[in-house]
């Protein structure tokens, strides 16, 4: 779950103009380079009298992680949102050899 804004009234929920949230994703392995990343939303709850806005990515993707960022802007009124992500790249193993 990225937040939960209607809980405390958040930015997300109770907020109008841009804003962001952003959540530091990290890889249970590091891979060999950085890896392409898809992210999608799995469950969003927003307020149905406004329109849905909304941007979601995967930024300053590295061997180890990347930032899950979600953006929306005017009068959307979103609850909460819950992403899912892939992560596809080379992965180390014990062929690859580092040659100075």
């Amino acid at each position: 779950m990225m937040f939960t804004d209607f809980t405390h009234d958040g930015p997300m929920w109770t907020g109008s103009g841009p804003r962001e949230s952003r959540q530091a994703v990290s890889f249970a392995e590091p891979f060999a380079a950085p890896p392409a990343v898809m992210v999608g939303i799995s469950l969003w709850d927003a307020d149905g009298r406004t329109n849905l806005r909304a941007d979601i990515a995967a930024e300053n993707v590295t061997e180890s992680g990347f930032d899950l960022v979600f953006r929306t802007w005017a009068d959307t009124r979103i609850a909460r949102i819950r992403a899912d992500w892939t992560a596809i790249g080379a992965v180390r193993d014990e062929d690859m050899w580092d040659l100075d």
